[in-house]
């Protein structure tokens, strides 16, 4: 099932971008159509004042996800590390992510519901994981503690 597809005029301003600065930090970042088409995520991530994320999510419809246990992402990154984030409700407080590693090229990427863990900001819960029976909201992150400028595109999401 395809979530979200850049190429089949998808709708970009359901996207919403969160950076530090609801923290006192001066990270900054764009969400919007590239040249080619693809939904891009880029900006600068700083470190000054306690600063040092960028992310964006997408909330969706709840959606019954219990016949399915894979995300699957085609992405052009900048080498960079991120984060994908999940949500079962999009008012929890925590989140179920996992990381992955962008090489410059695009790449299809299949991540196991059964591997994201809960954390929040940036410690994680001891709680179970990802339980895989419904979804409301997936993001990106990058936060490598460390001042950065970021790119990374997004062709394609969907579930199996």
């Amino acid at each position: 099932m395809v979530l979200f597809h850049s190429l089949n005029n998808s709708n970009l301003s359901q996207w919403q971008v969160l950076n530090d600065v609801v923290m006192g930090g001066h990270s900054q970042a764009n969400f919007g159509v590239n040249n080619q088409g693809f939904a891009e995520f880029s900006g600068h991530v700083s470190l000054e004042n306690n600063g040092g994320f960028s992310s964006v999510k997408y909330p969706l419809s709840p959606i019954d996800i219990t016949n399915f246990n894979k995300l699957v992402i085609k992405i052009k990154g900048d080498s960079n590390r991120y984060q994908l984030r999940l949500k079962t409700n999009k008012l929890d407080a925590h989140s179920y992510i996992t990381y992955f590693e962008t090489s410059g090229l695009w790449q299809e990427l299949e991540f196991l519901f059964a591997d994201f863990y809960p954390t929040y900001r940036g410690r994680r819960l001891e709680l179970p994981n990802f339980p895989g029976e419904q979804m409301e909201e997936l993001g990106f992150m990058i936060a490598n503690k460390k001042a950065q400028d970021f790119k990374l595109e997004i062709a394609q999401i969907r579930i199996l």
